[in-house]
């Protein structure tokens, strides 16, 4: 669960690397359980305002984003999960970039995010999260002659999963051919083929998830020792998917979007305030799909 829990940790505050040249996105997003009636429905938001301050290429940058999520849990436990059908999110962040020699970019951000099925109608300490991000952009995208590529690499801290060390991220883009690109990188790595201007198809893998707080802790029934129940304190899902997506573009801007795959990792756990596994709710892979539109400069 460690190896899971990192992951988990830089995917979950990621958002401004992975999502550089997006200036806001609308999505819904439908998980199913393989073998069972459960069902994961998300609605997510955000908006990153761009605010110029010189002629140097240096831009604050503050951001909010939403996050819903409808658990749909119909398993037979020996527990109550009436508070376990809804969690949300709420971020908010402040990035600051300039322009440095030879086509580099200096980036940073912080944010805080407050994730919890907020039980009690209000806000606790446990709901709150901070994070925070360096990292540097070599940025040869505007260079159509010479097969235009992107280069972002830097670190993560996040209080998501307790872990007391950042962690590196990385993301290479590439135009290879006038109708090929690729990405690498973490949390989506893609093959892009371009039909038109306005028609885009891609093969891709990625993460998906989410974390979220429990504020009345859950009292979860241990077999093996009757009477000593174990206390989930926090849910956490990872999910690792492969498959296929549409773009259609309205504008050179403005885009709709529908992605559909098959989970080749699926972890949704309930875990105690150490971080240990209480309950694994399903491991089944399954499919899943996700569409919207969202706004890019």
């Amino acid at each position: 669960m460690y190896k899971y829990s990192l992951i988990l940790l830089i995917f979950v505050n990621f958002s401004m690397t992975a999502q550089v040249t997006d200036i806001a996105r609308v999505e819904y997003t439908y998980f199913p359980q393989r073998d069972s009636d459960n069902s994961f429905k998300r609605v997510r938001a955000f908006l990153n305002v761009p605010i110029k301050l010189n002629d140097k290429g240096s831009y604050l940058v503050p951001g909010f984003e939403y996050r819903s999520v409808s658990f749909d849990y119909e398993d037979m436990v020996a527990f109550s999960v009436e508070d376990l059908d809804r969690f949300a999110s709420y971020e908010l962040s402040l990035g600051y970039t300039f322009k440095m020699k030879n086509d580099w970019r200096f980036a940073i951000k912080g944010g805080v995010m407050a994730a919890s099925n907020f039980d009690t109608k209000k806000l606790i300490s446990d709901d709150i999260l901070y994070s925070g991000s360096i990292f540097f952009i070599k940025d040869r995208t505007d260079n159509p002659s010479n097969k235009p590529w992107r280069l972002i690499f830097g670190l993560q801290y996040a209080t998501t999963a307790g872990r007391p060390f950042p962690l590196p991220i990385i993301n290479y883009y590439k135009k290879f051919h006038p109708s090929w690109t690729y990405s690498v990188g973490v949390p989506k790595s893609n093959l892009k083929y371009l039909i038109n201007k306005k028609n885009v198809i891609q093969g891709f893998v990625t993460l998906d998830g989410f974390y979220a707080n429990i504020q009345n802790n859950k009292e979860i029934p241990n077999p093996s020792s009757p009477g000593q129940p174990d206390v989930a304190e926090d849910i956490s899902m990872l999910i690792a998917l492969a498959g296929l997506g549409y773009e259609r573009f309205f504008t050179d801007h403005l885009l709709a979007y529908a992605y559909g795959g098959f989970t080749v990792l699926n972890d949704i756990r309930l875990r105690d305030v150490d971080d240990n596994d209480v309950l694994t709710i399903n491991d089944e892979n399954s499919f899943y799909i996700r569409f919207g539109l969202k706004f890019k400069i």
